[in-house]
């Protein structure tokens, strides 16, 4: 099992987040293959997912992404097999731009670059810390609240 500040994972996947889709890029520990999944924005389908990658690597997964908070941060927390490691994301454009001069953006390259970045620099980041079950319902409640008052000043 490979090793990542100091905790052992048995996978590491890189997730582009989206509004409607998120695009995820695999890589089981030990393995250079990486494989590319892509899922909706939906509580069932973010369960599904969640529950076929316990099932396939049982032990912790180290997964690098562009949020420290929001819907898909909060769903993913709530399992205790994940680690999330967030990813600055000025940090994952330029890194794009190294390889992709024409600043073209791609969701499953960007998905790959976030898990290249946590593999080959795993110093740079620091894990999520997991917040007690009052602070999450906190965190949900401000940001249901931040999403009612976008929408009733878009009415008026």
């Amino acid at each position: 099992m490979n090793t990542l500040l100091g905790g052992p994972f048995s996978a590491f996947a890189g997730v582009d987040w989206a509004d409607k889709k998120h695009d995820i890029c695999l890589q089981s520990d030990g393995e250079e293959v990486r494989e590319f999944d892509r899922i909706a924005h939906q509580p069932q389908a973010i369960e599904q997912w969640a529950q076929s990658m316990f099932e396939r690597f049982g032990g912790p997964v180290a997964i690098a992404l562009e949020l420290s908070k929001g819907p898909l941060v909060y769903a993913l927390q709530k399992y205790d097999f994940f680690v999330l490691f967030p990813v600055n994301a000025v940090m994952l454009a330029k890194y794009r731009q190294a390889f992709v001069p024409s600043q073209a953006k791609d969701d499953p390259m960007d998905a790959e670059l976030a898990l290249d970045l946590l593999t080959r620099h795993p110093e740079r980041f620091k894990p999520l810390q997991q917040q007690n079950a009052n602070m999450h319902r906190l965190a949900y409640s401000i940001e249901q609240r931040r999403l009612i008052v976008r929408d009733r000043v878009q009415f008026y």
